[in-house]
Parts: C-alpha cells; structure tokens; sequence
C-alpha cells in the first residue's frame, strides 16, 4: 500500500475514533453530537452570535442544505433562532438564544474535558500535538482560532 494512501486512511479512522469519543460525552451530557457543538461554536465565535447562513456553511466546509438540516433540530430544542435581514428578506441568520448560549458554555465545558483526555499523558507532550495543528492545517483544517 502506499504511504500517502496509508497516511489517508489512518487520518480516516482516527477522525472516527475521535468523533466517536466526543459524540457519545457531548450526546450523553447535553444532548448533541459533535457536529451540532462545531455549529452552536462557530455561532457562539461569531459577532453578535449570530451569522448569515451562508457563511456558516462556508465556516464549516457545508453545504447550505447541509447547514439547514444541522440547525433545524436545534431550532427546535431552543438553542438556535432564526432572524430575518431587515434589509433584505432573502437573507436569514442563525442566532444563539440565550439558552443557547448558556448551554454552549456547559458544552465546552466538556468538549475541553474530552480533548484534554485524548491528548492527556507523556505520550502527547506539548511539541507533538503542535506538531499535529499544523499539519492538520496543512490537510484544511481549522480549529477554534481559525474563523
């Protein structure tokens, strides 16, 4: 097998593993799914808390029917609202209520629980997981300093 393709599929299974980890802490204690905190996070970094929905989708590499069906059901719990552009009707955001603020601050509480246990001990020091940042960067991904 060659070693780019090696390298791919270990990338895969481990982006598995660790949504596998956060789903089922963030699920058990809160109710959502890793994908649902990336959204109600990138809403909470957002000024105002609230976006275009467009540039969610562009925020998150989605779709913007992805974005549609990932904030209908936390419409629907409260934790996100949908406001109209005073100026322009065919423009919609996505805003935090206040509950949903208040529940992304419990989420994160978690989220920091649960990375800090992945990366926890003398097999993950300092160095290697900057190391691992950059080159995630590399490959396109962000993290929360990258919006």
């Amino acid at each position: 097998m060659s070693e780019p393709l090696d390298a791919a599929l270990r990338l895969v299974r481990a982006h598995a593993a660790v949504v596998r980890r956060f789903d089922a802490r963030l699920g058990g204690l809160h109710g959502v799914s890793l994908a649902d905190f990336t959204l109600l996070l990138r809403l909470g970094q957002a000024a105002g808390a609230r976006m275009r929905r467009v540039d969610l989708a562009e925020a998150l590499g989605l779709t913007a029917s992805g974005v549609t069906r990932g904030l209908a059901p936390l419409e629907r719990i409260g934790l996100v609202t949908r406001e109209p552009d005073a100026r322009d009707a065919r423009v919609a955001y996505a805003a935090l209520t206040a509950t949903g603020r208040r529940r992304l601050a419990e989420m994160r509480v978690t989220a920091e629980e649960t990375a800090a246990e992945l990366f926890a001990g003398p097999s993950w020091p300092a160095t290697d997981l900057a190391h691992l940042a950059t080159l995630l960067t590399r490959l396109g991904g962000t993290g929360l300093r990258d919006h």
